[in-house]
C-alpha cells in the first residue's frame, strides 16, 4: 500500500520570527543619550551665564529710552562702563581720554555730532531743540556691542 501522502505534504510554512523591538536600545545609544543630555546642560549653563552677565546692558537699554539729556545720557555710559571694567580704569577718565576709551571699545566710530554733545553738551542746560537721537543711538549700539573689559592699565 502506498501511502497517499508524499513528502511534500508535511512541509509546513516558514514560521518568521518576531519583528525586533525598538525598545530596550541596545548600550552603545544610552552613551549617546548621556553624551546629548551633558551637552544640552552645558550649553543652556552657558546661554544663562551669558544672559546673567548681560544684565548690566538691559538695564541700561531701559533706563536710556527714560532719559531726555546729554549729561543723563553719558551718566548712562558711564554707569555701563563702570559695570564693564573696573573702576580704577574708568574713574580717572575725562574729556578726551574718556570719549577716546569708549572709541577703543565699541566697534564703531563715534561719530563727530556726539563727540561734541558728550564734551560740551552735558554742560549745558538742554535747549528744546536739542537733537538727541544721534547721541541716543551711538550711547544703545555702544552699550549693546561693547566689549567688556578685565584688566586695563
Amino acid at each position: 500500500m502506498k501511502s497517499a501522502f508524499t513528502s511534500l505534504d508535511r512541509l509546513h510554512d516558514i514560521v518568521l520570527p518576531p519583528a525586533v523591538s525598538w525598545w530596550p536600545p541596545a548600550p552603545g545609544w544610552y552613551v549617546v543619550g548621556g553624551i546629548l543630555v551633558i551637552l544640552i546642560l552645558v550649553l543652556a549653563h552657558r546661554a544663562w551665564k551669558h544672559w546673567h552677565a548681560n544684565a548690566y546692558r538691559r538695564a541700561a537699554l531701559r533706563e536710556l529710552d527714560s532719559v531726555n539729556d546729554p549729561a543723563r545720557i553719558a551718566e548712562v555710559l558711564r554707569r555701563t562702563a563702570l559695570a564693564a571694567a573696573p573702576r580704577p580704569v574708568i574713574a580717572g577718565k575725562t574729556g578726551a581720554a574718556w570719549l577716546d576709551w569708549l572709541t577703543a571699545r565699541c566697534p564703531e566710530a563715534m561719530p563727530d555730532t556726539v563727540r561734541e554733545q558728550l564734551t560740551v553738551g552735558i554742560y549745558r542746560r538742554p535747549a528744546a531743540d536739542c537733537d538727541l537721537a544721534a547721541l541716543r543711538d551711538y550711547a544703545a549700539r555702544w552699550i549693546r556691542h561693547h566689549r567688556p573689559l578685565t584688566t586695563d592699565h
